[in-house]
């Protein structure tokens, strides 16, 4: 075990081992519950605890007395077998993964959720899905979605592709939340599909009592077999277990770093309220399934960046990214699109030497406009392009995508500014703010 100093002394003091169960006492709390590892470079103050409920703690042990209840070793997950013989009668979904919390379990190493279940797990895990589909099942990638790149987009992409290709009538990609709109972005861009394509996740592993993996994965696969034949993600709709929602792939955003009703449809409605059983339609404007042929185009530019504009800002940073060979430039301008006066000559700059600098607002909600204030005039008059209501993420990807397809700037900006994906609204409604609150 990793544990040292003084933990380590508390533990073997009781002949304790990792994955031992124990009762901990202290002066006004007794904890019950599985001995789970630590990092190397974790203090000695504390051991680490797994409750019955699920949840890990960490007890400071200074005044704490510890007794073996239970000698237990690494617990072994044997899933039963899943009868996986195809009905000619219900249509067929596959489902890849990509690794993340939904495709995740618990490491009782370390007490820390790894990507481990590859697709045909989750198919074992939730045998309702075989209701309602027949399941493919495959891994692509196995990793954690922080690590997620734009070359994973283009193998996401054409794993994608294959699976349509070879005659699926629905796909679910599992992935990770923390970059999940980025990925919905980048496959809105790079696919027309005919049929749906929904990505999901979970903001709760499948060990916590409170996970949201079984619903949201039934709710994907209900939705894979929907008419809405478009990159859309789907996600529990509130904190119960009740109801999903059907993001647009371009016009949605993780807003909360746990609840489980993190993703939110921005400047949109969402496009339907699903259940396992049933989907509700709440905006009728989507493509529908077998409207458009299939095709992939998976070119990226991966240097591009993402620059948040702030009090202060130094034109350096700009400065830097032109210098080390970056192709486009997404700002997250403050307010209706704008950043500092300071900024302006090094973005003109960046417009002569050919470098796209588009426009969006860290507010989210409503749109760039840049012929109100002066700043935005001058800026207009630098070359920015403003990108109406596009969230600053999809924007990103966005000029990923468009810088794999052309270099050219004039056919640049065209793209940019154009809707391609659904990403571009002509116009914004109140009722898309009110509709965050709950």
């Amino acid at each position: 075990m990793s544990y040292h100093g003084s933990a380590r002394k508390f533990l073997e003091s009781a002949s304790i081992d990792v994955g031992d169960t124990v009762r901990v006492e202290k002066p006004d709390v007794t904890y019950e519950g599985m001995v789970l590892d630590r990092a190397d470079d974790a203090d000695d103050r504390h051991i680490v605890l797994k409750l019955k409920n699920g949840y890990n703690i960490g007890v400071e042990i200074s005044d704490a007395k510890i007794e073996l209840i239970e000698r237990g070793s690494e617990p072994k997950i044997e899933l039963p077998p899943v009868d996986v013989s195809e009905d000619p009668n219900l249509p067929d979904v596959s489902i890849i993964s990509t690794g993340g919390t939904v495709a995740s379990i618990i490491d009782y190493r370390t007490g820390a959720v790894h990507p481990a279940f590859t697709a045909d797990d989750l198919l074992r895990a939730n045998p309702e899905l075989l209701d309602m589909a027949n399941i493919r099942g495959k891994a692509v990638l196995n990793i954690l979605s922080e690590n997620m790149k734009p070359e994973y987009w283009v193998e996401t992409a054409r794993a994608v592709y294959r699976e349509i290709d070879a005659g699926a009538d629905g796909v679910v990609v599992a992935h990770g939340t923390d970059t999940m709109h980025y990925t919905s972005a980048a496959l809105s861009f790079m696919l027309k599909t005919p049929v749906p394509v929904v990505l999901t996740g979970a903001q709760r592993s499948s060990d916590r009592p409170s996970s949201d993996a079984s619903l949201n994965i039934q709710c994907s696969v209900r939705a894979a077999t929907s008419d809405i034949a478009e990159v859309t993600v789907c996600m529990h709709a509130t904190m119960d277990d009740l109801t999903c929602h059907l993001h647009r792939g371009v016009k949605v955003r993780k807003m909360h770093t746990s609840r489980r009703d993190t993703f939110r449809s921005i400047n949109a409605l969402p496009l339907a309220e699903v259940t396992p059983g049933d989907i509700k339609i709440l905006d009728a404007d989507y493509r529908k399934r077998g409207s458009a042929e299939l095709e992939l185009h998976d070119r990226v530019e991966e240097r591009v960046a993402l620059i948040k504009s702030y009090p202060g800002m130094s034109p350096d940073i700009i400065e830097w990214h032109l210098e080390r060979g970056y192709k486009g430039l997404v700002m997250e301008g403050t307010g209706l699109g704008h950043c500092p006066d300071t900024l302006i000559p090094v973005l003109r700059e960046a417009h002569d030497m050919g470098v796209p600098v588009a426009m969006t607002s860290q507010c989210l909600n409503g749109r760039v406009n840049m012929n109100v204030y002066s700043t935005g005039r001058r800026l207009l008059q630098a070359g920015v392009i403003p990108c109406a209501d596009m969230l600053p993420e999809v924007a990103y990807v966005k000029m990923c995508w468009v810088l794999g397809q052309t270099s050219e700037p004039g056919r640049v900006r065209e793209m940019m500014m154009d809707n391609i994906a659904g990403e571009i609204k002509d116009r914004t409604s109140i009722a898309y703010f009110r509709g965050l609150i709950r």
